[in-house]
């Protein structure tokens, strides 16, 4: 794994208190115990920990860990080419 998938992982084994070697991106929130409000709470984590902005409409389409991954990635690829993925104007 890599930083942006490990730091993920690690900020969801700690939010539900359960190991991160037992969490692999394919996990799924049903999987892990993660419910709406878990996933809400992460999000803010990851956030802060990346500088980034989740889209609230984004959250609901989150399934994996996977996913979560994936999102922080472009997300940070998006804010790194200095583009919003969901810009409106």
């Amino acid at each position: 794994m890599d930083d942006v998938a490990l730091r993920t992982v690690e900020m969801i084994a700690k939010a539900k208190n359960i190991p991160t070697d037992t969490i692999t991106p394919e996990s799924t929130f049903e999987q892990l115990g993660i419910d709406s409000l878990d996933k809400i709470n992460i999000s803010f984590e990851v956030e802060e920990a990346f500088n980034i902005e989740i889209p609230d409409e984004a959250l609901g389409s989150l399934k994996t860990v996977g996913d979560v991954i994936n999102g922080v990635k472009q997300l940070i690829d998006a804010k790194a080419a200095g583009t919003t993925p969901a810009a409106t104007s």
